[in-house]
């Protein structure tokens, strides 16, 4: 008993002494004070990174190293990094860009989509006249992507270009569901609706195959082209020096034409300092780090962006899975992303609402509610849809209804179909010992039990309840994008398209970044340039930014890690998704688990 008193003594001291760690630190970064821009700087964009819509409230790296004395990898709001580099060009102060290092995806952050936004900020950088200086030693596609437009491109001689396509793996259950005794049934609308199969196939079904070999193709037909330009190369040279080498070697890399020289690291500096006047061998260049840039060009917390305004444009970020209730970090939560529009909607001062997209779906009720809301705030001022990477199943469905949808050409939208998944532990639990029987006053009154598999009579049920969905999901896109309801089930069917493909097929308006949908929004409610820009999810408390931190901070991308520590990665986000079943009825508008190209 001492020893267990004496312990819980130890761990409360331990907590306080933890707190006044964590108000120190905290208390610390909110008086940071942002470094002067010296003029003549070269603004270094450290491509070690994760890019997400929803913006960022808290320094990760800062507290990061200080709580774990480890390294982590820093998320910047994508429309922070675009937004600077474009006031940057302008920026007297500002000579040039220096890119470096390598993108660490995480989540649903930094995809192609994404990417595509910054090399439209680098490309308005150098067309004001200034250089971009790339440096890259071990380079994926998305490295290069983002890089292949700059001015001077080395590559270390010892470095690398990891570019051998784009591929999609996604994981299988279901030989280890039934070696433990998980029994999975399902009930779909679509045949190209794959969200499903990871649970009851073992492979690629072959509809899954087809869609997917077209998205990736769609995907990478865009991205080898933008590559292509860049580097003055035709795309059947690039492709062909991708399919030959696979792990581009850095002296078939130069001879390519894929970068323009082999050189260390001191070497480019050396230039960089010879570009800013820096004599002395002990002074680095005269630069300013991105993320310090962007703390001064005084952004407030709600995103102000003009001192005078005819009114405010809010733009909503919808990243993550669709899910019933409140949702928590990462997730669209129904209730509480219903009520924010809701809320705006009924907020005068806001002339329009841009929501930008970025979610697999999820819930389909859930998404039924959001979509209400959309509906009801268009009665009233522009709703215009901004489609990030994923923007499709239910991230296409609260998007159906919008003035207008913008997308990237490798935008994943589309599939416009409904999937049941119900599971039993019957086999698992009896293995175990464990049995169950029951009483009931109806005869389908133990219908959602997970006791036994589901009978035909109860699967017929829920096949009803999912082709009825299925049908309100087609009616609901021809209505919102005045589409013949024929035409949509040709193009529905829980297929995949890439962003360029949905403009074709009229699920899309026009390609167009996060950017573009803020200035129809503003030209549709008649503002102008002169508008207040209001980011929703608004800026937390710093106790709300500790309690988001301790839960957003991550380890070193999996790129970085050991083989087991990515095979437990890879599990953990996979079991992340399953949380997210949370739909009352078991039926889901959402993509394949999970389209994550790589």
């Amino acid at each position: 008993m001492l020893g267990t008193l004496a312990g819980l003594v130890l761990a409360v001291v331990g907590l306080i002494a933890l707190g006044f760690v964590f108000l120190a630190a905290v208390s610390t970064l909110g008086k940071k004070t942002m470094p002067a821009v010296e003029p003549g700087s070269y603004l270094v964009f450290d491509l070690k990174l994760n890019l997400a819509d929803t913006p960022v409230n808290l320094d990760e790296t800062g507290l990061g190293a200080l709580l774990s004395g480890g390294e982590v990898t820093q998320t910047l709001q994508l429309r922070q990094v675009t937004r600077a580099l474009r006031e940057a060009a302008g920026d007297k102060r500002i000579s040039g860009v220096f890119l470096t290092g390598s993108l660490q995806p995480m989540g649903y952050g930094t995809g192609f989509a994404a990417l595509k936004e910054v090399r439209a900020a680098l490309a308005e950088f150098k067309a004001a006249g200034k250089p971009v200086i790339a440096y890259l030693d071990y380079a994926t596609t998305r490295d290069l992507y983002v890089a292949a437009g700059a001015t001077d491109l080395s590559l270390d001689p010892y470095g690398t270009l990891l570019m051998p396509g784009l591929a999609s793996e996604p994981m299988f259950y279901a030989g280890a569901f039934e070696r433990f005794g998980v029994g999975v049934q399902v009930t779909k609308s679509g045949v190209y609706k794959s969200y499903a199969e990871p649970f009851v196939r073992k492979d690629l079904s072959p509809e899954n195959r087809e869609q997917l070999q077209k998205l990736l193709g769609d995907l990478w037909g865009d991205l080898i082209a933008d590559v292509a330009a860049d580097r003055k190369m035709s795309v059947a040279d690039v492709q062909r020096v991708v399919d030959d080498e696979g792990i581009i070697r850095p002296e078939v890399a130069v001879k390519a034409g894929l970068v323009d020289r082999l050189a260390y690291k001191d070497e480019c500096i050396s230039k960089l300092k010879k570009a800013t006047g820096q004599t002395s061998p002990d002074e680095p260049f005269t630069q300013i780090d991105l993320t310090d840039y962007i703390g001064t060009l005084a952004m407030d917390t709600t995103g102000k962006i003009a001192a005078s305004s005819k009114g405010t444009i809010a733009v909503v970020y919808a990243e993550g899975g669709i899910v019933d209730g409140e949702g928590r970090e990462g997730e669209v939560g129904g209730d509480d992303f219903s009520r924010e529009i809701r809320r705006l909607r009924q907020d005068e001062e806001v002339k329009a609402i841009v929501i930008r997209v970025n979610s697999p779906g999820g819930s389909a009720a859930a998404s039924e509610h959001i979509q209400r809301e959309i509906r009801l705030a268009q009665e009233s001022k522009p709703v215009v849809i901004s489609m990030g990477s994923y923007a499709a199943s239910g991230g296409y469905w609260i998007s159906a209804y919008s003035k207008r949808i913008f997308a990237e050409p490798t935008t994943i939208t589309g599939s416009i179909g409904v999937v049941g998944i119900h599971f039993d532990i019957q086999k698992l639990a009896n293995d175990l010992g464990f049995t169950w029987d029951s009483v009931k006053t109806g005869k389908h009154a133990d219908l959602m039990t997970i006791s036994r598999p589901k009978s035909p009579e109860e699967l017929a049920i829920f096949q009803h309840m999912v082709d009825w969905t299925y049908g309100e999901f087609i009616r609901k896109v021809a209505e919102g994008r005045r589409l013949d309801q024929a035409a949509v089930r040709k193009i529905a069917e829980g297929r995949v398209w890439s962003g360029a493909e949905a403009v074709k097929l009229g699920l899309v308006d026009e390609l167009g970044g996060l950017d573009a949908a803020i200035a129809f929004a503003a030209k549709v409610a008649g503002i102008g340039p002169h508008f207040k820009l209001q980011e929703f999810p608004e800026a937390q408390s710093w106790t709300e930014k500790l309690e988001a931190f301790l839960e957003r901070v991550h380890p070193v991308a999996s790129s970085s890690r050991g083989v087991v520590s990515q095979v437990m990665a890879r599990f953990k986000d996979e079991a992340k998704i399953m949380e997210q079943f949370n739909d009352p009825r078991g039926v889901y508008a959402r993509l394949p688990v999970d389209i994550i190209v790589r």
